[in-house]
Formats: structure tokens, sequence, C-alpha cells
């Protein structure tokens, strides 16, 4: 057998297959058919089936890597940022790290009456608590200008501290240069 031999062979057989597809195309017709309206035919299945065979696949129609659809659907976590947070978050709740902090806000009292005072106090802690400061420093004076026996400011400060339910611990700084017993430190709770 020779290679004209085979071609020859192989045109009857396509030409026999396109004959049998021919009947079936038309037999299907003659028939009563109870698939949907647009439901595609026979000869419309495997015009696509054999587009969808040699047809090359474009750039978008690439499947996507499954790690990166895992990685879009859950993220990431980083550990070692989680590990600093918790750290910190344990560090500030250490009392003795919080006595012994700097002050991040400063509330001075001085020249004031005891109604002002109060005032500038409650307006100072709540901003204080709204921007989550942890320590503050009010300075109220030893009483040295004060007329009469004991200092006004530094007893309102004491009790202001004692029935405010954002005021924690408190004290005086070890300083003299930070105030001394004329200043009072407080640690803020949220």
């Amino acid at each position: 057998m020779n290679m004209g031999d085979i071609l020859n062979q192989w045109d009857t057989i396509q030409k026999q297959e396109a004959v049998k597809k021919r009947e079936i195309a038309k037999s299907a017709k003659n028939q009563i058919s109870h698939k949907k309206a647009n439901a595609p035919s026979l000869e419309e299945k495997l015009a696509n089936k054999d587009a969808r065979l040699n047809k090359p696949v474009a750039s978008s129609e690439k499947r996507a890597n499954p790690m990166e659809v895992w990685l879009r659907r859950y993220g990431t976590i980083d550990k070692d940022k989680l590990a600093e947070e918790n750290e910190e978050r344990t560090r500030q709740q250490d009392k003795s790290y919080l006595i012994n902090m700097r002050p991040e806000a400063f509330l001075d009292l001085h020249g004031l009456h005891k109604d002002e005072a109060e005032q500038k106090l409650t307006v100072f802690i709540n901003t204080c608590v709204r921007k989550k400061i942890r320590k503050i420093l009010v300075i109220h004076g030893k009483g040295n200008h004060t007329k009469g026996t004991d200092p006004v400011l530094g007893e309102v400060v004491r009790k202001f501290i004692q029935y405010n339910p954002y005021c924690g611990m408190s004290g005086h700084p070890k300083n003299r240069e930070d105030g001394g017993s004329g200043a009072t430190w407080i640690i803020l709770k949220f």
C-alpha cells in the first residue's frame, strides 16, 4: 500500500462520516423534538465541539494559580507584627512600665479657682481618653500663694481622681524638676 492509497482511503472515510452526519441531521428534523426551543441542535453541538478543540487558548482564559486565588481570598497574616502588637499591649498593661513612663499630656491649673479647675480637668481627661493617652500630668502647685491654711487645687485634683471613672493609679513625680508634690500623674483607664 502506497501513500496515494492511504489518502484515498482517508477521503472515503471522511465522506462516509459527513454523509452519516447529514442523515442524522435530516432524521432529527423530521422527528418531533422535545427539547427546548433555544437548545443547540446536534450540528451546532458538533461545530462548537470542533471549534473548542481547534481554538487556541487566549491569555485571558488561562487558569489562575491556586495559591494566588487562595491568598486573594484569605489574605496573609504577619506573625511578627502580631507578636510586636501583643508585646506592646502587655507592656502597657504592666504597672511598673506605666508608672515609670513619661506623661504623654500635661495640664497646668495654676491661677484657677476651684470650679474652673474642675471644668478644665473634666474636659482634659475626656479629650485624653478619646485620644487613648495612657498617662497624664496635672500641675496644681503646692499652694504657696494660697491665702489660708490648705492648698485648694491639690485637694480638687485628689477628689476628682477619686470620683472620675477614667482615672486609675496616681502619684507625685519623683523628680523635683517634674513638679514633685506640686504635680500629680494619673494613669487613665479606657
